[in-house]
C-alpha cells in the first residue's frame, strides 16, 4: 500500500482570493514504512507573499523570485504522487490550494483518496487541541 504524505505552504488562506502554493513537500510511505522517496520544491507564487506567511516558513519574495513556477513542477508533482492515497492535516486546505493550482493550468483536480489526520486527531482525542505541535508533544 502506498500513501504519500504531503503539505503545502502559501501566500495566504484562500486560493479564491489569489493565495498561492508557495512551497510543496512530500514523502512516500509503503506498507507504512517511510521509502526516504521525497519530493520537495519551493515555489515562484507569482505575488507577492503575505507577512504571515513570511513568518511562518520564512519563504520570502526575494527566495521566492527565481524559484519554479507552479507550472514548471505541476507533472513532476503529479507523478510522484501517482494514484496514490494522499495524506495531510488540515487536507481540505492543501487539497484546496493544490486543485486551484491546477485549474489554472487547465488540469483536472486531483481524484486520490484523501486521508486528513487533523479528523482522525479530533475523533481520538475529542475537545482537545490537535495541532501538529501538540500532536508532536503528544506522541
Amino acid at each position: 500500500m502506498r500513501e504519500i504524505c504531503f503539505d503545502t505552504e502559501t501566500t495566504g488562506l484562500d486560493p479564491k482570493s489569489g493565495d498561492r502554493i508557495t512551497e510543496i513537500g512530500c514523502v512516500e510511505i509503503v506498507d507504512r514504512k517511510i521509502t526516504g522517496n521525497t519530493f520537495r520544491e519551493i515555489i515562484n507564487p507569482d505575488r507577492k507573499n503575505s507577512l504571515e506567511s513570511i513568518q511562518i516558513t520564512g519563504l520570502t519574495d526575494e527566495i521566492l523570485k527565481d524559484k519554479p513556477f507552479f507550472s514548471d513542477i505541476v507533472d513532476n508533482f503529479l507523478e510522484f504522487i501517482g494514484d496514490s492515497q494522499l495524506v495531510a492535516h488540515n487536507a481540505g486546505f492543501d487539497i484546496a490550494f493544490v486543485n486551484h493550482e491546477l485549474s489554472l493550468l487547465g488540469k483536472e483536480p486531483l481524484k486520490n483518496s484523501v486521508v486528513d489526520s487533523l479528523n482522525l486527531a479530533k475523533i481520538k482525542f475529542p475537545g482537545k487541541k490537535n495541532n501538529l505541535d501538540v500532536l508532536c508533544e503528544r506522541f
